[in-house]
């Protein structure tokens, strides 16, 4: 019956499509995408709430503190089970696939990831394992684009574009913030994107917004009712909030590589490791609570009247209007919650960093406003403290400033801290920048040698292969033979540039052709001179297996129009400086997003 209902409306869809003119039939795919991310989003966040709301219910009902320890075990077992009987045994994880799927396979995401990113991750999160369903939610976003885009046989760019429709929807749909979904789709993802480009992304997002906030309940989506006016008398010490979520940004992100690394390396059964890593999870969380799940709500309690309500349930219960016991247990919290999420994500779950980074940037900003309070060196407003540490934490991390500031300043609910969110964002972003050149999700493709970064020319690059560039029909010349071989053969072909080789294809040197020009009109020399006396030292070299930006970069160095290859010790052939850039420039049209 579903499949029949699914049909008819792939029926009108295409109908619609031969109706419409191609601009159009883009302009109401943004609005189905946004309308279909959007319904993913509500499902992901009202069982990831309502798990929340249990496990609240009966520890406060029954005092059964466990069980918040014991639901996180459940969901990751349950995640592998799932990724084994029903995913083939894989799952991707993270953001950076969306990228490495936009530059290497063009714009094709594989259409089980419509559902695997909510299954898995509901599983995951929503039985109160410590990551964020952001990620997820993206991926799906993304999954549902491309997979439209191949149905109704969209292009390369529009296929791209349906993807950055799908991931700006997502975000706008999980925080009900479409500028911010807009702005993480063009600057985290998109390599480049046209001003027209703007028009599906943004309906695609309010589309997406909208029906989030139509069906989902307030309560369930991260906002703030109480903000205090901003006093410059504070910037001082949102400045130092900036350095230190940019310090804590890289802590971050270091660590909970090790955790995930450390998991990968096990050479034990996925179950064994599941259990492992979720019995750890459970120990911190048992110690902590507030690592139970998303963390949302825990953020909107810190940022509240009465933050102590924390402690409530916990160990530390009876400290609960202690301030100092309450401040030391938010920054020990926050300190062990990059654990939580590695142990969460690395021992088998599934879910993103972007809700940890929220959790870890409100904790941050109450751990640094409340102390500051506390040692009477000056009354800050903690609240906003809380907020605005959320922006800095978030730019670090993904190395997103715009996203994090337009996040933070919808989810409050206007533009009052405008002002002190681009200073902590953009101190945050130069800092983690400095010390880790690519964004936690891009990391792992750049050690694999498919590096995106906000640089257009790298990513462009890092998407040419360079095997398609070299040229191995090139004519070879011996150092023994006289010019006279050489001269037949410029005679004969089109090239200008040869390698000179001995017997065992060593690359001894190379002759241009406007090097020895004044000598082929001379006979006697011709004759008489060998090419070894006229050869020279290539000005560099490149192997087969450099990347197109190092091989720009020697071009560069040397001025070179050509540059021989070398593979396994040998010469392989010529890259064509005129051909590499044509190819750069080729790419560069089919990546451009208009």
């Amino acid at each position: 019956m579903l499949k029949k209902y699914f049909r008819r409306l792939e029926s009108i869809i295409a109908l619609a499509q031969s109706l419409m003119t191609p601009k159009q039939f883009i302009f109401l795919s943004s609005v189905l995408i946004g309308i279909s991310c959007s319904l993913a989003v509500i499902v992901l966040k009202t069982f990831a709430h309502s798990v929340f709301s249990f496990a609240t219910y009966i520890n406060g009902i029954l005092k059964l503190s466990f069980i918040n320890s014991i639901l996180p075990i459940v969901g990751i077992l349950l995640t592998v089970f799932v990724v084994k009987k029903v995913l083939n045994g894989t799952i991707q994880k993270g953001t950076s696939q969306i990228l490495y799927a936009v530059a290497k396979k063009a714009s094709i995401i594989p259409r089980k990831q419509m559902y695997a990113q909510i299954v898995t991750s509901s599983l995951t999160v929503g039985l109160g394992g410590s990551a964020g369903l952001e990620s997820p939610i993206v991926i799906t976003g993304a999954a549902f684009g491309s997979n439209f885009a191949q149905n109704y046989k969209m292009s390369y760019k529009d296929r791209t574009l349906m993807i950055g429709c799908g991931v700006a929807a997502g975000i706008a749909a999980a925080f009900n913030a479409p500028i911010a979904g807009v702005l993480f789709a063009i600057e985290v993802l998109l390599v480049d994107v046209s001003i027209s480009a703007f028009t599906p992304i943004m309906i695609s997002a309010a589309t997406g917004a909208l029906v989030s906030a139509i069906v989902l309940d307030e309560s369930i989506l991260l906002s703030f009712k109480k903000q205090e006016t901003f006093d410059y008398h504070n910037i001082p010490f949102y400045v130092i909030l900036g350095v230190l979520t940019g310090l804590v940004a890289i802590y971050y992100s270091r660590n909970f590589q090790r955790v995930e690394h450390y998991f990968a390396k096990q050479q034990i059964g996925p179950y064994k490791k599941a259990l492992i890593g979720s019995s750890m999870l459970a120990l911190l969380i048992f110690i902590f609570p507030t690592l139970f799940g998303e963390g949302y709500e825990s953020i909107k309690t810190l940022s509240e009247t009465d933050p102590g309500k924390l402690l409530d349930n916990t160990l530390f219960a009876d400290f609960r209007n202690n301030n100092w016991v309450l401040l030391l247990f938010v920054g020990a919290t926050m300190m062990v919650k990059v654990f939580a999420s590695g142990l969460t994500i690395g021992s088998g779950g599934n879910g993103g960093n972007f809700a940890p980074s929220l959790f870890l940037g409100s904790y941050l900003g109450y751990f640094f406003s409340k102390l500051v309070t506390l040692i009477g060196l000056s009354k800050l407003p903690i609240s906003n403290f809380t907020m605005v540490g959320m922006a800095g934490i978030l730019s670090g991390l993904f190395h997103a400033p715009l996203t994090a500031i337009f996040l933070i300043a919808e989810i409050t609910g206007g533009y009052g801290l405008m002002i002190p969110l681009m200073m902590v964002s953009s101190i945050s972003f130069a800092i983690s920048k400095r010390y880790e050149k690519y964004s936690l999700d891009v990391k792992g493709l750049a050690k694999k040698g498919h590096a995106f970064t906000s640089n257009k020319d790298s990513n462009i690059l890092s998407t040419l292969d360079i095997d398609s560039i070299i040229q191995c029909d090139y004519l070879t010349v011996h150092p023994d033979e006289n010019l006279s071989k050489l001269v037949d053969l410029i005679s004969h072909s089109n090239q200008v540039v040869f390698a000179v080789v001995d017997n065992e294809k060593d690359l001894l040197g190379v002759v241009h052709f406007n090097d020895i020009r004044e000598i082929i009109f001379n006979a006697y020399r011709v004759k008489y001179t060998q090419i070894k006396d006229v050869m020279k030292i290539p000005a560099a070299t490149i192997s087969s297996y450099d990347s197109m930006e190092i091989v720009m970069k020697k071009f560069e160095t040397t001025k070179s129009a050509f540059l021989p290859v070398i593979r396994n010790e040998k010469y392989y052939g010529f890259i064509s400086k005129s051909i590499a850039l044509e190819a750069y420039r080729t790419k560069l049209r089919s990546m451009t997003i208009e």
